[in-house]
């Protein structure tokens, strides 16, 4: 996925939980594009966090022999219900 192709909206993480990509920012040091994204459950700390797109978007392997899944899967501008 380049810059053109992402859009804001909630995404499902694999391991399961949703989060708010918010837009893409620009990484002041290294210039790399990053993910502006929030979580979308209760948690302590910091709620907001930065992602580098090439991550955001790269395929992991979840258990050793199995097929690669996205990191990150688009499903929507709304929320999932619980």
């Amino acid at each position: 996925m380049s810059n053109a192709d992402f859009r804001p909206g909630v995404y499902r993480h694999y391991k399961g939980r949703y989060y708010l990509a918010l837009g893409l920012a620009r990484e002041d040091e290294s210039n790399e594009t990053v993910v502006v994204y929030t979580r979308l459950y209760p948690r302590d700390g910091l709620p907001m966090s930065t992602r580098r797109l090439s991550v955001w978007n790269e395929a992991v392997v979840v258990a050793p022999g199995a097929a690669p899944v996205p990191r990150f899967v688009y499903v929507g501008h709304e929320q999932p219900a619980d």
